[in-house]
């Protein structure tokens, strides 16, 4: 039998069920799989090998014959994500020390599954960020090159699946946050509908945009993550009250019967040669099964980037404004030198420099004189890009796109040039705005060894339909079988 870390999470489910290993035995090897990679890869902020033991070893005890879920499946999940008794920073200094004394709702659903949480995977700062490069802790690496970031701001997450230390990872997708380093690391990550999974619990970027959601080997692990979270919370307001689908028995459709858009806005953006040779023979392999293209429009697109950092920093500014020493976030300034100076220097000390950016636009566009010109036109054009995406998808059945015009960079490409960082999310945050449901899978490897993903996105709440699409493009354009040399 092949290492237990090596298992898919249905894989790993279906051995725990048939008794063929013990719930410690999955565990332990995950943790030592953590202690072999995570010197090179770093993806763990916190790593809680004994509560996860623990856990496993009442599991273990369990006289279960019918077993949740996801029973003794070990897990990680971002941190951002509030887990009682254990730290959660967000990634930033100014919540350093700090300890939650109650659960996300994502976390509680997962226990409640059965699943058991071995780590709290890095981010970039308040998941500000597409590389992983803006954590005030660490830098985490792409085991495919560890040259090269893993992507951001879920790139922990993406970053533990494919060094293996997990079979599932629970990540927040702002602006492509799950979907992008999903691509960069090659796995699977899939963005729920806006609503569909509670944010309950999450540390907020922008409200109207985070929706958390699962990274995982397969689109089958994607389902099972999301169906042991999905449904209303009423902790959450915004959290939809729609039924959840049965993301478990997924059906493929036949080829002959899947048509998909092409927006031509992103098809026809500047790749690189090696992402663009990868994208043409999956698409080939597509055409061949039978699958139909028809090139789609999206004629508001260009407006998208723009209006996603102007709506995103305004809610940013706001989200993050009670972190200032005195309700929220570490003191960092003695009170006794005036309440501006303590604002100022905790502020100064314990956020980042993409964080300050973030809030200093925000507060900006929100300012008076300019609310009307940049926040309200903004808000605007995010309406006329959910009306273009809707009219597309009356055209055909799921959209397919890039997720990234450029495989993961080297550290440091980008960090002195933000504009073109934000540049970059161009393929993934329009439909952020558009807030549906969206599917990254692995596309294939380039010529230097680095995986290429693309991405299928559907109606809103119809993650089932969009899961069935992803598993025959899954079994079509297999996910590649090499592994990162760590």
């Amino acid at each position: 039998m092949s290492e237990l870390w090596e298992l898919s999470l249905a894989e790993a489910a279906q051995g725990l069920r048939e008794r063929k290993f013990k719930v410690t035995d999955l565990t332990s090897e995950c943790l030592g799989r953590i202690e072999a990679t995570e010197p090179k890869v770093e993806a763990c902020l916190s790593v809680l090998a004994d509560q996860a033991m623990e856990a496993a070893q009442l599991k273990d005890k369990e006289k279960v014959t019918d077993p949740p879920l996801l029973w003794g499946l070990p897990l990680t999940v971002k941190d951002v994500f509030c887990l009682k008794g254990s730290p959660t920073t967000a990634g930033s200094k100014i919540l350093s020390g700090y300890v939650p004394a109650f659960e996300a709702t994502v976390v509680k659903r997962l226990k409640e599954a059965g699943a058991i949480i071995l780590a709290k995977t890095n981010c970039d700062e308040f998941a500000m960020g597409s590389s992983t490069e803006f954590s005030a802790f660490k830098a985490t690496r792409n085991p495919w090159d560890l040259g090269r970031v893993p992507g951001g701001s879920s790139g922990g997450a993406a970053a533990s699946i494919a060094a293996r230390q997990t079979p599932g990872a629970f990540g927040t997708d702002t602006g492509g946050s799950i979907r992008q380093p999903a691509a960069l690391c090659g796995c699977v990550g899939l963005k729920p509908t806006y609503g569909r999974v509670s944010r309950y619990g999450i540390v907020a970027y922008a409200s109207s945009f985070d929706q958390a959601g699962p990274l995982a080997r397969t689109v089958t692990d994607c389902a099972m993550l999301l169906l042991a979270t999905a449904g209303h919370d009423g902790l959450d307001s915004t959290a939809s009250s729609k039924p959840v689908g049965d993301y478990l028995n997924l059906k493929a459709p036949k080829p002959a019967d899947l048509v998909l858009g092409l927006p031509i806005e992103l098809w026809q953006a500047d790749f690189d040669p090696k992402v663009a040779k990868v994208l043409t023979e999956a698409k080939r392999s597509l055409a061949d099964s039978g699958v139909k293209f028809k090139d789609i429009s999206l004629p508001n697109l260009k407006y998208s980037v723009a209006a996603y950092y102007i709506l995103a920093a305004a809610e940013a500014s706001t989200n993050l404004a009670r972190y200032d020493g005195v309700r929220y976030g570490q003191r960092k300034y003695s009170h006794q030198d005036g309440l501006m100076e303590l604002y100022l220097e905790s502020r100064t000390r314990g956020l980042g420099t993409e964080a300050k950016r973030r809030i200093m636009l925000g507060t900006f566009v929100l300012s008076s004189g300019y609310y009307d010109a940049y926040f309200r036109k903004a808000a605007q054009v995010r309406r006329l890009i959910q009306e273009d995406y809707l009219a597309a998808l009356s055209e055909c059945n799921f959209l397919l796109a890039p997720v990234s015009s450029i495989p993961a960079w080297p550290f440091g490409a980008f960090t002195s040039d933000p504009l073109t960082i934000y540049q970059l999310d161009m393929m993934t945050l329009p439909l952020n705005l558009a807030g549906g449901p969206g599917l990254s899978l692995p596309a294939g490897l380039g010529e230097d060894g680095l995986p290429v993903g693309w991405q299928l996105m559907g109606r809103h709440f119809d993650e089932r339909a969009l899961l069935n699409a992803g598993l025959l493009l899954e079994q079509l354009v297999p996910p590649p079988k090499k592994l990162p040399s760590l």
